[in-house]
């Protein structure tokens, strides 16, 4: 059973491999430009573990509760964990322990959290601003993100403190708004966030942005991270 999984796995990942070289050069950009990270939230370890025997370093989760059990279970793969949900306070001692980066910062009380959590654990802990095309100026989006005019001051802040980095930057392709439906207007419009970031913090240049259905679209705009989940490993169980 688990060899027909790991054929169906590597298969999948062969697929998406050929959609992002493809994009790559229709972009006229080198194909290790871009980097993919798996999303694994609903799949249980075993598949991490037989992604992490294909070749995937990169795997990413949105929900504490199912994260943490999973990666203290791999915790002996070579894997970068992304925590991409939106995070409570709450749960940000917990997200720290196994998290490299987390893509879903969007406020400031969460940066004073996480950093509190990375200095007392002796951990650098990576940060991308969830930036929300959907959202007006001074509010959060539907799916978590801050406005694209609070990017430069949250920035300050994450780079200012002492365990935190700063990555970069990443959205997910709205649902309302002006750049509903237009993912590739979407994703350029967040390279053009990204290039003001990099005017001041130039070593904060991950672009993560793009999913399974338009994975493409992020490519061509410039994204640096795409992040696949049902096209690597099948259409996600309902959760009950």
């Amino acid at each position: 059973m688990t060899e027909d999984r790991k054929a169906q796995l590597a298969e999948n990942l062969a697929q998406v491999e050929e959609r992002i070289s493809a994009a790559c050069a229709k972009a006229g950009r080198p194909r290790d430009e871009v980097n993919l990270i798996v999303v694994t939230k609903t799949y249980p370890a075993s598949d991490v573990r037989l992604l992490a025997e294909l070749g995937v370093r990169q795997v990413a989760e949105n929900r504490d509760q199912e994260a943490a059990p999973k990666a203290a279970e791999c915790a002996d793969l070579p894997l970068t964990w992304n925590f991409v949900g939106q995070l409570q306070t709450n749960k940000v001692r917990s997200v720290a322990g196994y998290a490299g980066i987390v893509q879903s910062v969007d406020r400031a009380r969460l940066v004073t959290a996480l950093d509190k959590e990375a200095v007392r654990t002796g951990r650098e802990l990576g940060c991308l601003i969830q930036v929300a095309l959907d959202a007006e100026s001074g509010v959060r989006g539907e799916r978590g993100g801050v406005a694209a005019d609070g990017v430069a001051v949250l920035a300050e802040q994450i780079a200012g403190a002492q365990g935190l980095r700063l990555d970069g930057v990443m959205t997910v392709a709205p649902l309302a708004g002006p750049y509903a439906g237009r993912e590739l207007a979407a994703f350029e419009r967040l390279m053009e966030i990204s290039s003001d970031l990099r005017g001041n913090h130039p070593a904060a240049n991950m672009v993560s942005a793009g999913m399974s259905a338009d994975l493409e679209e992020a490519v061509a705009a410039g994204a640096t991270h795409v992040r696949v989940g049902t096209a690597v490993l099948g259409v996600r169980p309902r959760l009950r």
